[in-house]
């Protein structure tokens, strides 16, 4: 266990970080650019060392599909950033367009899409089949979409600021991430203060940002919820971001116990400085009836599967409620499948704390539940919930591998959806991320109706026939809430991250995917060569293709594609 930063450490290191926060936000996009590149060498030479840390403390079986995420959502989630960044820097350095206007469109309405992915060569070939769009806020029209793009590097004399970053304790590769986008996009310079759950990883970021932190830049510190308020309350911390929950959120906020709730009800925050939080939610998946054949119903039990279990389900972006037509007829088959799928994946110990009484509290909650094996927590079926109800289920993040099922009466597969796009934004806790699983053939029979769902959904990232936490992986995707949550009604939270485009006022992502992998989807009319995808909790490569793609990500070559495909192929 890492010591806990003294008062002393804590005093030093913000007036190291304020002393040199102009120096870095008049810092020339070269010098920026060199820096960056540094962090991206610094962080492939660390990255055995932070996934075998990692596998280590989680309990992780080394070359199961467990470490192959380690990899993924670790280090290559990181170098991915690293080097879209680096691109936008070097746009940015030679006066050329960060985005071009032909990657934009608009929508019926005059909203403005950018297309973000693929955006080279190389993501076409890795992620073949896949897209990513985002989409700006109703204020950007298409003339003046240019003022929307890195506008903290647009002010004449800035002063800086120093930003604090309350890390996360799930996701790898969430603080420092969290710490580049202030230094990258807000022209910050960052303290990281590293949540104990994972501080064992902070001396590994100290090694990757050691030239930074040595020129005051950077700063990573350790301690619990004491040190935190000291750390937010300090006069020479500018602005806080916070990955976690409403419930930490609000006490930063108000304060904590009942008198912290007593002012949040009163509307009076303690906190008078910007804060951005990435707080999770009740994840929906919506299951649109079709035509699915047996091959179907097992590879997307296997993806909803991964949307559940991926880091043992303590994901902000977890899947929580599946969304079922009544009367589709291969709903029990599909269910079955699931709950199958669950029984096989290798059980991992609940290493987050409070997960044996997040499921306890889900069970005793309901009559109807059913259990699948998982390790010490079990992993766990709320079956039948009523959807018209206002059942905890619905607004309660269980963070760990808790599901719950509900099901919506139809007439056809266009109301089905509409009307699950609608309990999706009234009836679920949170606007993080959603998703929708439709085949293509009932795909092309909604037509416009798809795309008018899509838009309605109040979502910051929606996943078609993709898990929406594949937007977290895009560099190139705005990350975060839907927009507009009071502070008093956080949510999923406020601002987002990652963003490598530095695009301002967005308002959600659209993510795309195949809906089979290849070569099945060609009978499909899908015109793709993606296997199954490197992140599901099924792959029996994901450690080797982890690996390849943080070897890929920091010197990208053709000669390196083979080894990747092959790997990939035989999953």
């Amino acid at each position: 266990m890492t010591t806990a930063s003294s008062q002393e450490v804590l005093n030093a290191t913000l007036q190291k970080l304020s002393s040199n926060k102009a120096r870095w936000a008049t810092r020339s996009l070269r010098e920026k650019r060199n820096d960056l590149a540094t962090l991206l060498k610094r962080t492939a030479a660390a990255a055995p060392d932070w996934v075998a840390a990692a596998i280590q403390a989680k309990g992780v079986s080394r070359g199961s599909a467990g470490e192959g995420e380690e990899w993924i959502s670790g280090p290559w989630a990181f170098e991915a950033s690293l080097a879209a960044l680096l691109r936008t820097l070097e746009r940015l350095e030679q006066r050329q367009p960060v985005v071009s206007h032909d990657h934009l469109h608009q929508l019926a309405n005059g909203q403005v899409v950018v297309d973000v992915f693929p955006s080279t060569v190389f993501d076409r070939l890795l992620l073949s089949g896949f897209s990513a769009e985002v989409w700006m806020q109703p204020s950007v029209t298409m003339s003046n979409f240019d003022d929307h793009i890195a506008v903290a590097y647009r002010k004449p004399d800035p002063a800086g600021g120093v930003a604090l970053v309350l890390g996360a304790g799930n996701i790898a590769s969430i603080p420092p991430l969290d710490m580049l986008y202030e230094l990258a996009a807000e022209n910050r310079v960052a303290i990281c203060k590293m949540n104990p759950v994972n501080e064992y990883l902070g001396p590994i970021f100290e090694r990757i940002f050691a030239p930074m932190i040595e020129q005051g830049f950077a700063a990573v510190v350790y301690g619990g919820a004491e040190v935190g308020a000291s750390l937010v309350n300090d006069a020479r911390v500018d602005k806080v971001h916070i990955t976690g929950s409403a419930l930490s959120h609000d006490a930063i906020v108000y304060g904590p116990g009942v008198a912290g709730s007593t002012r949040k009800q009163n509307r009076e925050p303690l906190l008078n400085k910007p804060i951005t939080s990435e707080l999770g939610g009740v994840g929906p998946v919506i299951i649109v009836p079709g035509p699915w054949s047996d091959a179907d119903l097992q590879f997307q039990a296997e993806h909803v599967a991964t949307q559940k279990l991926h880091n043992n389900g303590f994901n902000c972006i977890a899947a929580q409620v599946l969304v079922l037509h009544e009367q589709w007829s291969l709903k029990d088959r599909f269910l079955a499948k699931l709950e199958a799928t669950m029984k096989t994946i290798e059980p991992r110990p609940a290493y987050y704390p409070g997960a044996k009484e997040r499921q306890a509290a889900a069970v005793s909650a309901h009559s109807t539940v059913a259990t699948m094996g998982g390790g010490d927590v079990p992993r766990t079926r709320i079956q039948n919930v009523d959807s018209k109800s206002a059942d905890s289920a619905f607004q309660t993040e269980y963070f760990g591998s808790v599901w719950a099922e509900t099901t919506l009466s139809a007439s056809d597969p266009a109301s089905f959806l509409a009307a699950a796009v609608k309990f999706a934004n009234e009836k679920l806790m949170g606007t993080l991320g959603a998703q929708i699983r439709i085949h293509p053939e009932t795909a092309r029979e909604l037509g416009p109706k798809l795309e008018e769902a899509i838009a309605d959904l109040k979502y910051g990232t929606i996943g078609v026939n993709a898990w929406s936490g594949v937007g977290f992986l895009l560099a190139n995707v705005a990350w975060g809430a839907y927009p507009g949550h009071p502070i008093h009604d956080i949510q999923s939270g406020r601002g987002v991250v990652h963003n490598a485009l530095l695009l301002h006022e967005t308002q959600k992502n659209v993510i795309r995917a195949p809906f089979a992998p290849f070569p099945r989807s060609l009978s499909l009319g899908e015109l793709h060569l993606s296997p199954k995808p490197a992140w599901f909790v099924t792959n029996k490569h994901a450690a080797t293709l982890g690996r390849l793609l943080c070897e890929f990500e920091v010197a990208p070559s053709f000669l390196k594609l083979p080894a990747i495909f092959a790997s990939a192929l035989s999953a």
